[in-house]
């Protein structure tokens, strides 16, 4: 039995595996953001059409899969498996949309790394020999995460400087093991990292260590630098979680400011819309990775990124117990090359 190449968290597969497509739906905030132009549908009013906000979540992740198998010429029903996931109990805003596509489906649960995770999982499946095309598709509601993990907002609880505002949103790429680039060449899988914060109205503090060790240990693997990529962009820390990963690579020596990002902190206009220390949510690095990154690797803005999905492993059981916040980011190395 053949063995794939890893070195310690890392795997590095046998063969490029091409991102065919991206495409998203988001909602009315975020089309009015500055990566307006990069989203494929904008709802007008953050319903889709549906009578609850969990239907509406379900209705973009169809959406978002749907224009993503069309902007790769595919039908539905040529995949061979679907990655999907969100923020709901029981993952049910990926179970509902899902049972209408008649896929062979994997539910996943990575909080806002789901992204990261199913990229990874799907990308090791294809390089496994295990099919020629999958699915990934994530999402996240403002007013779904706000009943869940807040407060409904009929309640109007005021939110603090360092909250941020959960993406309306969903993101879905269509993978294969032929095809041209942009492609997936790396996943550094994460562990779960905890230090100690309890307060879940600071997720950013509570995540930027995870994306510290997943960064970290993705160059010590594969032996590179971190100006090998031309950005390094994480998921959803936000404004307080991106300066304090910067500070933690300082305190190694390593001065991160030029080439890294943060989701959180691209979708929004701080000074326009009001979400504090940025977004958050499955379908903010989703929706962001879908457009405006995979556009810039394709126009040839970037040639090298890592996408580095971050993920608070709570719950609001957890919360209510005490609990600290147990997180976790997952890196995945996208090349621009073609051939």
């Amino acid at each position: 039995m053949g063995t794939k190449p890893t070195q310690g968290q890392t795997i590095t597969l046998s063969a490029p595996v091409s991102i065919l497509s991206g495409a998203n739906a988001v909602g009315k905030k975020e089309g009015a953001g500055p990566l307006s132009s990069f989203f494929d549908y904008i709802d007008r009013d953050d319903t889709f059409g549906e009578k609850t906000w969990e239907k509406a979540e379900s209705g973009m992740q169809k959406k978002a899969l749907s224009l993503a198998c069309e902007k790769a010429q595919l039908e539905g029903d040529s995949l061979d498996w679907l990655f999907a996931g969100d923020l709901l109990n029981q993952c049910i805003g990926s179970t509902f949309a899902a049972r209408e596509q008649k896929l062979p489906f994997f539910g996943l649960y990575g909080a806002c790394s789901t992204m990261g995770e199913g990229l990874a999982l799907a990308s090791m499946t294809l390089d496994g020999g295990f099919g020629q095309r999958a699915g990934v598709v994530v999402s996240s509601h403002f007013c779904t995460a706000e009943r869940q993990y807040r407060t409904p907002l009929e309640y109007g609880s005021q939110r603090t400087p360092t909250a941020q505002w959960t993406v309306t949103g969903s993101g879905a790429v269509i993978l294969s093991r032929d095809g041209y680039g942009p492609a997936i060449t790396h996943v550094t899988v994460g562990k779960v990292v905890d230090k100690g914060i309890t307060d879940t109205n600071n997720m950013g503090a509570a995540m930027a260590p995870a994306a510290y060790d997943t960064i970290s240990v993705h160059l010590r693997d594969t032996g590179r630098e971190p100006d090998f990529y031309d950005l390094i962009v994480t998921g959803d820390l936000g404004r307080v979680g991106h300066d304090l990963l910067l500070d933690l690579f300082r305190l190694d020596g390593l001065d991160l400011e030029e080439n890294t990002a943060d989701c959180g902190m691209l979708i929004f206009d701080p000074k326009r819309q009001d979400v504090h220390s940025g977004g958050s949510g499955c379908g903010c690095c989703a929706s962001v990775l879908t457009g405006y990154l995979l556009e810039g690797l394709r126009a040839g803005r970037w040639r090298n990124l890592l996408f580095c999905p971050t993920g608070a492993l709570h719950s609001p059981t957890s919360s209510f117990q005490g609990e600290s916040i147990p997180c976790i980011s997952h890196a995945v190395a996208i090349t621009a090359q073609t051939a």
